[in-house]
């Protein structure tokens, strides 16, 4: 290990330079150095000297030659992941320096599955535009498994998730919850349910259900819920992530969901629905999830900083875990009509 340090030192922190990075990463992109010295503006004998005086350098073959083109070998490979993380932070140091410069204006790329799109993400994003209308937000949907793997690819500058349950790992994530969040049994707004004067989960068993799939994190909490109440599982209908299919059954009248708080807050009236005044007592953390030992640029930062402040805000009340009895709740709000949870 002692030796790998001075090594750098002595020779290759003096030798190793990022426009030979830059290189490999083009002939990696193009599979052709003819390709990549027309792409740099640079003739290919210049190409294929910055390629030798790197392997040299290393002291291994980096790319391997064949009839249809040119491949990163392993130590390659190797190279080129970690060389993308050299770049991505000089990127984000420049765009820093943007924003220190002019601290309302940047990007913010988010991650969000389709339920938070639905719910506070636009409210987060409201919050922010109106604050700092010269920055420019990019949401991208990311659902199940693969949100987390946005983050390590540097797709997105921070994840909007329901925590825990999904995959991220503290070793390589930061998070930090910004609320609970209170889960309801929904119907359309003009269902019988909502004529009688008491309901109860047993009634519901064996209706029809439209749920989130089995290996979606929220769906093992749904399932302990109605055991909680000595049932069984419900079995759904219908089993589906999308929000579009969720609510075009829910309208017909014929069918039963479970939704979390933010959702019907901001879309009830929209969607013409409403909460059963049930007690699911599913109360699940949501927060931010960001790359550990990235930095962040300031607007990302201010982002996160409007997000705190509306879930912190009088108005979020309604949504967050710490609600009032459901009950008391639906009756002051939702007999209008408006389902304000």
């Amino acid at each position: 290990m002692a030796r790998a340090v001075r090594d750098w030192d002595d020779h290759l922190g003096r030798r190793l330079r990022l426009r030979d990075l830059h290189i490999l990463s083009n002939i990696a992109q193009w599979g052709s150095m003819a390709k990549a010295a027309k792409h740099l503006g640079m003739s290919q004998p210049a190409v294929s000297e910055a390629i030798a005086q790197l392997e040299e350098t290393l002291g291994v073959r980096l790319l391997d030659r064949n009839p249809r083109g040119i491949r990163p070998t392993i130590y390659g490979d190797a190279l080129l992941r970690r060389g993308l993380v050299v770049f991505d932070e000089l990127k984000q140091g420049i765009k820093e320096i943007e924003c220190l410069a002019d601290p309302g204006t940047g990007e913010v790329r988010i991650g969000c599955p389709e339920f938070l799109a639905d719910g506070v993400v636009p409210a987060f994003i409201d919050q922010f535009s109106r604050r700092y209308p010269a920055a420019f937000v990019y949401v991208v949907d990311t659902p199940g498994a693969r949100e987390d793997q946005q983050l390590r690819e540097r797709k997105i500058d921070l994840l909007l998730a329901r925590l825990p349950g999904n995959s991220v790992s503290e070793l390589e994530f930061d998070v930090e919850i910004l609320f609970e969040e209170r889960f309801f049994v929904v119907a359309d707004a003009r269902s019988q349910w909502f004529r009688r004067r008491k309901v109860t989960l047993a009634d519901l068993i064996n209706e029809r259900w439209v749920l989130q799939p089995a290996q979606m994190a929220i769906r093992p909490l749904i399932d302990a819920a109605f055991r909680a109440h000595g049932l069984a599982v419900p079995r759904e209908k219908v089993g589906t992530l999308s929000m579009h299919i969720r609510n075009h059954l829910i309208a017909t009248g014929r069918y039963l969901t479970i939704l979390p708080g933010s959702a019907l807050h901001f879309n009830a009236k929209r969607w013409s629905v409403r909460a059963l005044p049930l007690d699911l007592g599913i109360n699940v953390p949501t927060g931010v999830v960001t790359l550990k030992h990235r930095a962040l640029s300031p607007v990302v930062g201010r982002f996160i900083e409007c997000a705190r402040e509306l879930v912190k805000s009088r108005a979020a009340t309604s949504w967050r875990g710490a609600m009032p009895d459901v009950g008391s709740l639906l009756r002051r709000d939702t007999l209008s009509g408006t389902a304000d949870l």
